[in-house]
């Protein structure tokens, strides 16, 4: 079966900027150019950029002097397996989300930033189920949005339950919690012993398209954590990474042999 035209096109496109050909902030060819260039229709120039779009490797820039640029391809390997998980070189305890997130980031060449904020929100039925309390009751959302070199990256949303919340206070604070609130309520006796993790990909809510400035169609993948302590749920995060500059991957069993055989994926 023959390749269609947009695909072609998208093709020879994708290989001028992964050759170098067409270099980071570099615009690519009008669609009048395009059009005379491959001898195609202006629809089927669109469907070929709007590939480069959905992959992460152009982005459109408004105005008369924009057009499709050429963008920084950053993606960031998350390891699940490991957030939030003791290791052996860090200091006696759960490491903290943020701490897990960072190192990842750090680890592999970027800058780690973040913004943080707190809202009391009114839970869904799927969260409230997740954390054992009735429908529509009240919890604390602790918000991070995530940036990497700057660009947003990903989008952690957590929730706590209010009554954990109001023995807990910091869980209130509206700044950052240095620890980390894993390690917070571990100190205050809520240790995590267990995580249930799940994973969903689906198209973002305009919250989400506007906070990690996705492009149309890109699609987002959450990775939906519930920590739970011996006697009961305490929280939920939600983490909304940008499909475009994220991937997730998980290890199972003798992590020594994986290593050996995929040296990147060796703890340090």
């Amino acid at each position: 079966m023959a390749q269609p035209k947009y695909r072609k096109i998208a093709d020879d496109l994708r290989h001028r900027i992964v050759t170098g050909a067409l270099r980071v902030g570099d615009r690519l060819p009008t669609e009048p150019q395009l059009q005379e260039q491959y001898e195609a229709s202006r629809n089927t120039v669109r469907d070929a950029t709007a590939v480069l779009v959905n992959e992460g490797l152009v982005e459109r820039v408004p105005g008369r002097s924009g057009g499709m640029v050429v963008r920084e391809k950053v993606t960031l390997t998350f390891h699940a397996h490991r957030a939030e998980m003791r290791r052996a070189k860090m200091p006696a305890g759960p490491t903290g989300e943020t701490d897990a997130w960072r190192s990842e980031v750090e680890k592999q060449g970027y800058t780690a930033s973040q913004e943080f904020q707190l809202t009391i929100e009114v839970l869904p039925r799927d969260l409230a189920e997740r954390l054992h309390v009735e429908p529509e009751s009240a919890a604390v959302l602790r918000r991070c949005v995530r940036f990497i070199n700057g660009q947003p990256s990903s989008l952690q949303d957590t929730y706590y339950p209010m009554d954990l919340a109001n023995e807990v206070r910091e869980l209130l604070s509206p700044k950052d919690i240095p620890q980390g609130t894993t390690r917070l309520l571990a100190e205050r006796g809520y240790l995590q012993t267990g995580y249930y993790d799940e994973y969903v990909s689906r198209m973002p809510n305009p919250e989400e398209t506007a906070l990690l400035g996705l492009q149309r169609g890109t699609p987002v993948l959450l990775h939906i954590r519930t920590g739970y302590t011996e006697r009961r749920p305490v929280r939920v995060s939600i983490n909304a990474f940008a499909g475009d500059r994220n991937r997730i991957v998980s290890t199972h069993g003798d992590a020594a042999v994986i290593a050996k055989f995929r040296p990147e994926e060796e703890e340090s």
